[in-house]
């Protein structure tokens, strides 16, 4: 499979293993994608931009090489060239990256587990539950305020 990065805009189907059938069909244009496919017997269509995805990837299969336009949804991924000779390859990823206008994406490696974050408590400087729920005193308020005064409360 090899398309041709200048004779855009292009149609062309793609295996899918979700999809009824196994296939799913790609409409690729400069500035958009049109991925359609039948699902459980609903069709669908999903239209995404091209600035929305990662960037052109080379991925490597057991004898050739692929490049593939990567999205942060794997399902999304669209498969652009495959071929053993590395050459060809090399060519193919310069020009689909400038077509596109997205980054080179290096062959995917196995990434280390980020580092874990700390949490901030964001709630321990706030008041306690139950002191939210009080009403607070007010304490300018000249009827409760007795001063220089000695009074005497007798209880029955």
């Amino acid at each position: 499979m090899r398309l041709d990065p200048l004779s855009l805009p292009v149609r062309f189907d793609a295996h899918d293993s979700r999809a009824d059938g196994g296939l799913r069909h790609i409409e690729l244009h400069r500035e958009r994608v049109v991925l359609r496919r039948a699902l459980h017997g609903m069709q669908m269509s999903v239209n995404v931009r091209v600035s929305d995805f990662l960037g052109v990837a080379l991925r490597g299969l057991d004898d050739a090489q692929m490049l593939v336009l990567v999205h942060r949804d794997p399902s999304l991924t669209i498969p652009l060239c495959v071929s053993s000779d590395a050459d060809e390859i090399a060519t193919a990823w310069q020009m689909w990256s400038d077509i596109f206008a997205l980054p080179l994406l290096p062959q995917d490696k196995p990434r280390e587990p980020a580092a874990r974050r700390r949490r901030h408590n964001a709630i321990r400087t706030r008041r306690p539950k139950f002191l939210v729920r009080r009403r607070g005193g007010d304490l300018l308020n000249p009827a409760n305020l007795h001063q220089g005064e000695r009074e005497i409360i007798a209880r029955d």
